[in-house]
């Protein structure tokens, strides 16, 4: 079996620290012993100290769902890349579809942060992916490899400590996952552009499907050969769904 399904939840603006420590006390007894399996949770920040807390030993990871690229400065409501490491973070997503849309963040603004998080030892999750219109345009590869080729310059030799989500924005809490199909033709698609920046690095980075993944549809998208996780929103606030997506992709592991 080669390197570990990285299954990933996005909490996004939800659960107070308190409801967080009761979230993984559910959590934590349902994903025991999975094997083949990476398991990370991204909460709110205010919630990520309760988090680090009660996985401490378990094995599952914490990350936050983004940070701004300067260590520190008069960045009113910012947190950077060392504060998400100082609370026990070991990942961060950037460039979410949502950070893109709805705040303006431009390639370059997350190229910025991807380098600051990669400086600080943080583990990126780089968001890439196409909106309705442009897949109805035939745009879905150009957007791709644009979003990755400036997410991801000048750091190409540090592949190792990236992952990427695709993460077809018309997916994303529409409850209208791609096809299973769809995804790994995409997934394939970025591994090649990867393979051009950095060959050997290539073969490190994990390619997650994000965008309406549910336990329901969670071992047919992880069986596709170039999925290499998921990242998972709504189903990740329960307990019991995010750990039934877990436990399809311990499943899956052994056979990859």
């Amino acid at each position: 079996m080669g390197e570990k399904l990285l299954i990933a939840g996005n909490w996004k603006m939800h659960k107070t620290p308190q409801e967080t420590r009761e979230y993984f006390e559910r959590f934590l007894p349902l994903v025991e012993g999975l094997e083949g399996v990476e398991i990370l949770v991204c909460p709110p920040f205010v919630d990520l100290p309760a988090a680090a807390e009660a996985v401490a030993g378990s094995g599952v990871k914490v990350g936050g769902q983004n940070c701004h690229y300067e260590k520190e400065g008069p960045y009113t409501g910012e947190v950077s890349p060392r504060m998400l490491r100082a609370v026990g973070c070991e990942f961060v997503i950037l460039g979410h579809s949502e950070r893109r849309r709805l705040f303006g963040e431009t390639d370059e603004v997350v190229n910025k942060k991807v380098v600051s998080a990669l400086e600080e030892g943080l583990r990126v999750i780089l968001c890439v992916g196409e909106t309705l219109e442009e897949r109805e345009s035939g745009l879905t590869f150009t957007v791709v490899e644009t979003q990755l080729k400036l997410g991801l310059s000048g750091v190409e030799d540090r592949l190792e400590m990236v992952e990427v989500a695709y993460e077809p924005v018309w997916a994303i809490g529409t409850g209208v996952a791609a096809r299973p199909e769809d995804a790994e033709e995409v997934h394939r698609f970025i591994y090649s552009v990867l393979e051009k920046m950095n060959p050997e690095g290539a073969k490190r980075v994990r390619v997650l499907y994000g965008g309406s993944v549910k336990p329901e549809n969670a071992e047919a998208l992880l069986s596709q050969p170039s999925v290499k996780g998921v990242l998972v929103g709504g189903a990740s606030l329960k307990p019991e769904s995010f750990a039934a997506i877990a436990a399809a992709g311990a499943r899956l592991a052994r056979l990859k």
